[in-house]
């Protein structure tokens, strides 16, 4: 894996995962992407989005904490009974190693098997997301060097790349689906704290009109996401923007979220720092020195 990205997917792909492992989460996300990417819309065009079907983690053998590729079928628009493949990957740093990890999870995956079948495969597109702090486009510099002949068929697969920051903010406000839209502006601005405390607030209208399950699994997935990415700071300006919805629609608000976020980490610290002290005590450390040097009691040391 590129160093660039081995930081950076921790936080990404699982959110990433978590929400678009959903198919009505992904096909907002593949209708919202194609009005900024015309291969996209093109492909989308030729198939029926309404058969969109996830394949399972049992075939694809990635989990969340594995790379963020996630597979689904769907039928073609034409009523032919073929299916095409989509894998989504996402990406939030360059990865230099990112088509040949697409190539072999469609070789993995993307496989039907059954009497009088002459090839096993489908064709399958796959759809690179990105929401890094630099530009990058790993198809760009693809065909140079090849003769036009080869423009279209250098990989062995359709592949399409989506910059997230490329999909406006009033589209992903506009958005039925608030998980979607919601999801990728944390996504888009997670390195910019501003235009995130900009647009994120923006939700609060749309939130108050999905369940409160919902509302709150996703206002919790994201104050996770966002943990790893800003600092309490901005997490406070947050919760002060979400400081109303909670208690009028009965569920955790996201500044209820943000602010228990904030007070288990303190909780998480203080917590650190008893352990160290009474493992030091047991190795024989004065307990004068550990309560001068930790800033605890004697009784907190001791749990009394």
């Amino acid at each position: 894996m590129n160093e660039n990205t081995s930081n950076a997917k921790r936080g990404h792909d699982p959110f990433f995962r978590w929400l678009f492992s959903d198919t009505f989460h992904a096909r907002n996300l593949l209708e919202m992407s194609a009005k900024v990417n015309s291969e996209l819309s093109e492909f989308l065009s030729v198939v029926n989005l309404d058969t969109l079907i996830r394949i399972p983690d049992s075939y694809s053998e990635v989990d969340e904490t594995g790379e963020a590729d996630i597979a689904f079928r769907v039928n073609v628009s034409t009523g032919a009974p073929v299916l095409v493949g989509i894998l989504l990957e996402h990406k939030s740093g360059r990865d230099t190693g990112v088509l040949n990890q697409i190539d072999r999870y469609i070789h993995s995956i993307m496989r039907l098997h059954g009497e009088n079948r002459i090839y096993d495969g489908f064709p399958t597109v796959a759809i690179i997301f990105y929401n890094g702090r630099e530009n990058w486009d790993p198809l760009k510099m693809l065909e140079n060097g090849y003769p036009k002949y080869f423009h279209g068929s250098v990989l062995p697969f359709k592949c399409t790349f989506i910059n997230m920051s490329d999909i406006p903010d009033s589209d992903c406000i506009a958005c039925e689906d608030t998980e979607t839209g919601m999801g990728i502006v944390a996504m888009k601005y997670a390195f910019d704290k501003d235009r995130l405390l900009a647009v994120l607030p923006q939700f609060k209208g749309a939130l108050q009109k999905i369940s409160g399950n919902k509302a709150s699994c996703l206002l919790q997935k994201i104050s996770l996401y966002l943990k790893e990415y800003v600092d309490q700071g901005v997490l406070k300006e947050l919760s002060m923007a979400f400081k109303s919805i909670g208690q009028k629609y009965g569920f955790v608000s996201a500044g209820d979220v943000f602010r228990q976020q904030i007070a288990d980490v303190r909780e998480e610290a203080q917590e650190d720092k008893l352990n160290t002290a009474r493992g030091l005590l047991q190795d024989g450390v004065s307990m004068e020195i550990l309560t001068k040097r930790f800033n605890l009691s004697e009784e907190a040391i001791l749990g009394k």
